[in-house]
């Protein structure tokens, strides 16, 4: 079988199922990158490993043999790939295409009634639900959102990112996660990582510290990125006299996130509907953090059970939020529970090689006609899941 899988960039978060895919079939894989990686992306250090990767194709530097190579493939994904000419000629032929997206409507769903923006959706996805064409959903309302133009029928599977997966004894990191303060109480550890943007709600990271401290809870917020936001948030750390109990990092590079993670207690992730993934939630889980994390955060109806391996407020509600982070820092037993079941979930069913294993199988499938979705996890059937339901269905599922 001969796969391939197409996208804008290739970064740190798709590298390590890549990578799987190809010591399974080797020449038989090739990633297409069809842009090169924005500069924002690139100074995150995002764009150091792509250069020795030997299975990754540059469209921009050799089209042809790009664009030959998605007509010859037995199996194409598309993912992240918003110039359709890409992927007509393929669509055209009635080759087998799997669609790797994230949301439609990550505004509104409202806004769907768009007859321009309908007319587009039926012309890329609606007139090819009886065509070998597959959707992979990254984020639980992705189904929701395709439902609405009647695309993918019965064709739509939970998927996401999988980033690498590292394996710990427990004990050992739980022991790196106990800190105490200057007077030797114990300290909770709390990290807050991504860019600073108004889509991220980094600030609630800083107006829960205030609450917290006015408590006379100990605690420490590391605030790892840096963005427009940055001059308002250190504002407000220096307005709530908070100077000693919160720290500015500015971007680090991805191994270096993943060690703050690991000497965490607690992470922070505050985003709403136009977070359409959010791979810091498996690094995080991986990493044995207990997660608060907002119900519209793509990843958090697929990776999380409130109460079982996270919790999870209600989007835009911040006094829930300020809640559970309370919560959180006054019950160290809840906190390794939950970090406990948050990494089982990431090392038993989300990680990149298990994630490879199963779209081989998948594309295995297709090609012999006879599709075998698994029962939970990748490549499941995704349910439709409305907006409005995400926080219900991480107490229900």
């Amino acid at each position: 079988m001969k796969l391939t899988i197409v996208s804008n960039y290739i970064n740190h978060h798709q590298i390590p199922m890549a990578n799987a895919l190809y010591e399974k079939l080797g020449a038989d894989f090739a990633f297409i990158q069809t842009s090169q990686m924005e500069e924002d992306r690139v100074k995150m250090g995002w764009g150091s490993e792509i250069k020795a990767i030997p299975y990754l194709k540059r469209y921009y530097e050799d089209s042809s043999y790009c664009a030959q190579l998605m007509m010859d493939s037995d199996v194409v994904v598309f993912g992240g790939v918003e110039d359709e000419s890409y992927i007509k000629p393929r669509l055209q032929a009635g080759k087998i295409v799997i669609r790797a997206s994230e949301r439609l409507y990550r505004e509104g769903q409202w806004k769907s009634i768009s007859p321009h923006g309908r007319k587009k959706k039926y012309e890329d996805h609606t007139q090819y639900a009886d065509g070998p064409v597959y959707l992979l959903c990254h984020g639980a309302y992705v189904a929701s959102d395709f439902a609405i133009v009647h695309a993918y029928p019965d064709k739509k599977y939970i998927w996401g990112y999988f980033p690498a997966v590292n394996e710990y004894d427990l004990d050992e990191l739980f022991l790196r996660k106990q800190h105490f303060d200057d007077q030797g109480n114990c300290q909770v550890r709390l990290l807050w990582a991504g860019r600073f943007l108004k889509l991220k709600h980094p600030e609630y990271a800083i107006k829960v510290a205030k609450y917290l401290k006015s408590k006379g809870i100990s605690f420490h917020l590391d605030m790892i990125g840096g963005g427009v936001l940055e001059g308002r948030l250190k504002a407000l750390v220096k307005e709530y006299q908070l100077e000693d109990k919160v720290t500015f990092h500015g971007f680090l590079p991805p191994q270096e996130v993943r060690r703050y993670m690991e000497c965490a207690d607690v992470f922070l992730f505050t985003s709403n509907y136009l977070e359409g993934w959010g791979a810091v939630l498996n690094e995080s889980m991986n990493s044995a953090c207990a997660v608060v994390a907002g119900s519209g955060i793509g990843a958090v109806p697929f990776l999380l059970k409130h109460n079982y391996n996270g919790l999870v407020y209600k989007t835009g509600r911040y006094q829930e939020f300020e809640r559970l982070v309370s919560l959180l820092c006054t019950d160290k037993t809840l906190q390794k529970r939950l970090g406990t079941h948050a990494y089982e979930t990431i090392v038993r069913e989300w990680n990149p090689r298990e994630a490879a294993d199963r779209l081989y199988q998948f594309c295995e499938g297709l090609l012999h006609g006879k599709v075998q979705p698994q029962k939970t996890g990748p490549l499941s059937p995704a349910p439709v899941i409305a907006p409005r339901k995400g926080y219900w269905y991480t107490r229900n599922k």
